[in-house]
């Protein structure tokens, strides 16, 4: 049986990860439109970054907390990228990891309220195919 008094701790897992799924995805969308002007690609991402939804995400803002978050330091390999490479395959990984948490966690019994965790997959593995394709046009 599962503890319900973890649902606001795992809330809080679900509104980080929907974040820094939609940051990611940002990032590598902008690359694609204003950098390499690439309507396709970066209309893909547009339309994931808006298939990237919660149902009552507005609740999970109570259980943000970035003042106690112990990880919210930045650390010496997040300070630098070598180019626009890096950026990119830095933010594919965000995504696709967010993703796969977001997958995860909604298929628990007492997160699925929140949306379905298939949503979460098939933009991850979306993401996986978008990324191969993006890496070899550009680098």
């Amino acid at each position: 049986m599962a503890k319900t008094n973890n649902i606001p701790s795992v809330q809080r897992i679900l509104d980080a990860n929907l974040n820094r799924l939609k940051e990611g995805i940002r990032v590598i969308e902008d690359t694609a439109r204003y950098l390499q002007n690439d309507k396709d690609i970066a209309s893909r991402l547009k339309d994931l970054r808006h298939k990237a939804i919660l149902n009552h995400s507005i609740s999970l803002l109570d259980s943000r907390n970035t003042i106690t978050d112990v990880l919210k330091k930045t650390t010496l390999s997040e300070t630098q990228r070598n180019g626009i490479h890096q950026i990119v395959c830095a933010n594919f990984k965000r995504a696709q990891e967010s993703a796969r948490v977001l997958e995860e966690y909604l298929k628990w019994e007492d997160l699925k309220l929140f949306g379905e965790s298939e949503n979460f997959k098939h933009i991850r593995y979306e993401l996986y195919s978008i990324e191969k394709e993006f890496v070899l046009k550009y680098f």
